[in-house]
């Protein structure tokens, strides 16, 4: 996995978290209790994946500079 996936892959997953949260709150406050835990797990995986992945580019990024 090259650099440029790794951002396109960050990217990706920022914006799906983004609505994510979006959805979470309108189900909220539409009292729509069932749809918030998926939207909210959705969320956390997606998190956890930008995460992961910015190690890995982390990772690539200095060891070609050492």
């Amino acid at each position: 996995m090259g650099k440029k996936i790794c951002w396109i892959i960050i990217f990706i997953t920022l914006a799906m978290n983004v609505v994510m949260l979006q959805f979470t709150v309108h189900s909220y406050l539409g009292r729509e209790s069932n749809q918030v835990y998926v939207y909210s797990g959705v969320a956390v995986i997606s998190g956890m994946s930008t995460v992961i992945t910015y190690l890995i580019w982390r990772k690539k990024e200095y060891n070609e500079n050492a």
